[in-house]
């Protein structure tokens, strides 16, 4: 049991127990899969406190937390600031939607507070000397920061092959859907047998740890946790939320965004994560306009899919494709997702979307390798090293040498490195305390990129990524066809949509077999696998996006809480 929540369970259970004895309520407020106006509500009638739903959350973590390993570390003010939130409402100061409401943060957001570490072991019980600028927005909205969420180390750019969720200073993050290991003996190094998803952790949402959670993306950390673990969420377009205080990958690319359990409250989320205006730290804030007192929820429309144009993008994201130049298919999707997309398509269908079925998107579908999305992925790995790296994209790894050395680079003197280099000399000095178990693959080839004499190579390469992604890309299927959104399975679309840095709505819906290659051993019966279904459009159109995707939630209501930790 980790000392935390061995902790845990002898302070706080006791103290639960009499809370839920002394409580005005004749049934006691649960927690279990509650939404954020469900506790507001609870909270303005009397029915519980702040300080009653920290010390619930807490609980849940003492008793499940072994078994899922979703937490890095505990707020351990988080009790104090409930009462001083309580304080607040009792003398009728509510800060906003958030006041009183546990949330956790992914562990490469600084919190002065508490450690933040990357999951990177050189980084352990590192404090910043500054807030991110989202933490400081949520904690001036009253929320109470409970955790810091588990992580893919340093958002999965360490190493290729890295599991999801794993981290040198935590270890393997479990599915709550699924919480084993993975028995098959080429991968049973403790990972999980049920994929977490990207770097990002759904995991203690999921399980109602907290209310919901900060995730942050590069291509696809948000999506896919979502996706993994039954959750709604918004990937938002890059710059609607300020990244400073943000371990970054690169500025091109990288979004923090809400993770929860509904899209109310992945809504509610985003609205107090976005500033009110831009952050002078983070230019790339100037990019949309808040709406209206950052009030999402307002554009929650139970009928928002009647008329609205809906683009089905079959090639590759639905059917399998062969892009040029090569041999064998990609892409596509077996007989149980299709099975499980085409009741969503139904869905929307039904509730009137105009469903534009199929659409191709040009850079998919080019028989021209030089203008195909497909045939220019990212540089990735020790095979994409400099000089062998002509036919890929340079972006995430000289974005991860040019923005990771101006991060290190505000921590001031306190940075237990200095530079990326000192890092991954730290690493290889420190392998037998447990560094760079999948060794260091994405560090190393980032570490070759010379800022000022590889500009050139990534200004191409982004200027040819825009054109695939948008241009030829997602802009020109949506424009074509007077689209709404594109409609992608789980967190498939993740990709086209993170270079230009579009925004997506994921929402829960089905589930799938967990039937990975090579099989799982006779005998281990394995639990399914979430998938839902994701809404993607231009820059700025998370309010559009989040009615169609609060429309089809409202429409379906798939989503179940893990039978694991009920």
């Amino acid at each position: 049991m980790k000392p935390f929540a061995a902790a845990l369970l002898i302070v706080l259970l006791p103290g639960a127990a009499m809370d839920a004895a002394q409580s005005k309520s004749a049934v006691p407020f649960q927690i279990v899969e509650a939404t954020i106006p469900e506790m507001q509500a609870a909270m303005k009638e009397g029915r519980v406190t702040s300080r009653d739903l920290v010390l619930s959350h807490l609980a849940r973590i003492a008793i499940y937390e072994d078994r899922l390993n979703a937490v890095v570390a505990i707020n351990p003010r988080a009790l104090a600031e409930a009462e001083e939130r309580d304080r607040e409402r009792s003398e009728g100061r509510v800060r906003g939607p958030l006041h009183g409401i546990p949330v956790a943060l992914k562990d490469n957001v600084h919190t002065t507070d508490m450690p933040t570490t990357g999951g990177a072991l050189a980084f352990e019980g590192f404090h910043p000397s500054y807030d991110a600028t989202l933490t400081r927005n949520l904690r001036e909205a009253g929320a109470i920061i409970i955790a810091k969420t588990v992580l893919t180390e340093l958002a999965n750019w360490v190493a290729s092959g890295m599991p999801g969720n794993y981290n040198a200073i935590a270890g393997y993050g479990m599915n709550p859907y699924d919480p084993r290991r993975d028995p098959r003996e080429a991968t049973a190094d403790g990972r999980p047998a049920l994929s977490t998803g990207g770097s990002s952790s759904g995991i203690g949402t999921a399980a109602s740890f907290w209310a919901a959670n900060v995730g942050t993306e590069t291509s696809g950390s948000i999506l896919s946790p979502a996706n993994q673990n039954m959750l709604a969420a918004v990937k938002p377009t890059v710059g609607r939320v300020s990244r400073y205080g943000v371990i970054p990958i690169t500025a091109d690319q990288d979004t923090a965004g809400p993770m929860a359990r509904t899209v109310t409250d992945a809504a509610i989320l985003l609205g107090v994560l976005e500033s009110a205006s831009p952050d002078a730290n983070d230019p790339a804030t100037t990019r949309c306009t808040p709406p209206r007192d950052r009030d999402y929820t307002r554009f929650l429309n139970a009928s928002a899919l009647q008329g609205a144009r809906i683009g089905i993008p079959r090639a590759f994201f639905y059917d399998k494709l062969t892009p040029p130049g090569e041999k064998e298919g990609r892409g596509g999707l077996d007989a149980d997702r299709t099975r499980v997309m085409e009741e969503a398509i139904a869905v929307l269908r039904e509730k009137g979307a105009v469903l534009v079925d199929p659409v191709e998107i040009p850079s998919i579908v080019s028989a021209e390798a030089s203008s195909n999305f497909l045939s220019f992925g990212t540089c990735s790995g020790l095979e994409n090293a400099k000089g062998k790296d002509a036919g890929c994209s340079v972006i995430l790894k000289y974005g991860m040498k040019r923005d990771f050395n101006l991060w290190l680079a505000s921590l001031g003197a306190p940075a237990p490195v200095k530079t990326l280099t000192e890092l991954r000399l730290w690493n290889v000095a420190h392998q037998k305390a447990g560094a760079i178990k999948y060794g260091q693959a994405q560090l190393d080839i980032s570490d070759e990129m010379d800022v000022a004499m590889d500009r050139a190579r990534y200004t191409a390469d982004r200027e040819k990524d825009l054109l695939l992604s948008a241009t030829q890309g997602i802009d020109a299927v949506m424009k074509e066809h007077n689209l709404d959104a594109l409609l992608f399975p789980g967190a498939s679309g993740a990709a086209i949509a993170a270079k230009p840095g579009y925004p997506t709505v994921i929402v829960p819906f089905g589930f799938a077999p967990n039937a990975p290659t090579p099989a799982f051993p006779e005998g281990f019966e394995a639990k399914p696998t979430p998938l839902g279904v994701s809404f993607t459009g231009l820059a700025c159109s998370e309010p559009s996006l989040l009615a169609l995707g609060y429309a089809f939630e409202q429409a379906t209501r798939k989503r179940v809480a893990p039978d694991s930790v009920r």
